[in-house]
């Protein structure tokens, strides 16, 4: 079972004070040294794949938020308030992990380590759930922000790492699904837009409308932030229930849109107005 540990140091360090938080850079060199080892890898896959310049253009951009919100001040930032963190996780969910989905990163990883011939990979993806991707990604989500397990990630650097590789891989497989332009499978991706949308924001309100702060790591770390425990626990609720609810909805909405395109309900592109003949 586990237990907070309120002599532990946190990975990300000690709570820093709004006057030297820039200071605060995570330059861990184990991390650094693996997150440069997954571009590497991802340009090495690529190349095999031939995949895009834009799509490789894109896995860049995503992984350099992703790397930013680790070795930022917003790891520190995370340690002094709830809603830092909360925010660190919305970036890394709705930011980079769907833009480094939509650099292929399934299919890099297959060519590297597999070397499944192109066609049985996208059949092999053709027979994944998006709702099990839903229901993943809920689950990491849930468990990571119930007090319990979220406190012992202040405790030991294992389980912080745990969380964060849990989280994103949960999300990278949701938005691999939520990006998937295969016509079979829109119903299915629509499911998993309106699956995330909902728990994302029930979970969000629930942390929001708590009449009591929940987690013991901030409950003296928060007032040199002017926020007092709760108030800063609300406005991390109110991170992820807007955000969230607004991303997964608007996708949900475009695939819904595909949809209908190719169910003949409307046109893609307006026809042009023709003159009328005198």
């Amino acid at each position: 079972m586990f237990r907070y540990d309120h002599q532990a140091t946190p990975y990300c360090g000690t709570p820093p004070t709004p006057g030297e938080l820039w200071r605060h850079w995570n330059f861990d060199p184990t991390l650094i040294v693996a997150l440069l080892a997954v571009l590497a890898l991802y340009f090495i896959g690529a190349r095999r794949l031939a995949i895009g310049s834009r799509k490789q253009a894109v896995f860049v951009i995503g992984w350099t938020i992703a790397v930013l919100a680790l070795i930022s001040p917003l790891c520190p930032l995370s340690v002094s308030l709830f809603s830092a963190r909360v925010a660190q996780h919305m970036v890394l969910a709705l930011v980079a992990a769907p833009l480094v989905a939509y650099g292929s990163p399934v299919a890099v990883c297959d060519a590297l380590f597999i070397r499944r011939p192109r066609e049985h990979r996208e059949e092999q993806h053709r027979r994944w759930n998006a709702s099990l991707a839903a229901g993943v990604f809920a689950a990491a989500l849930w468990f990571w922000h119930a007090p319990v397990p979220y406190d012992e990630t202040f405790s030991s650097s294992l389980v912080y790492w745990l969380m964060h590789v849990s989280a994103f891989g949960a999300a990278l497989w949701l938005w691999t699904d939520l990006l998937d332009p295969s016509p079979a499978r829109a119903l299915q991706i629509l499911g998993a837009g309106a699956i995330s949308t909902l728990q994302m924001s029930f979970l969000g309100a629930l942390i929001t409308f708590a009449p009591r702060a929940l987690y013991a790591p901030h409950l003296t770390t928060s007032a040199a932030w002017g926020l007092t425990p709760l108030q800063d626990q609300q406005l991390g609720g109110a991170i992820m229930w807007m955000p969230g609810c607004v991303v997964f909805l608007v996708v949900s909405m475009l695939v819904l849109r595909r949809a209908l395109i190719l169910a003949g309900w409307f046109e893609d592109e307006p026809r042009p107005i023709r003159a009328r003949s005198r």
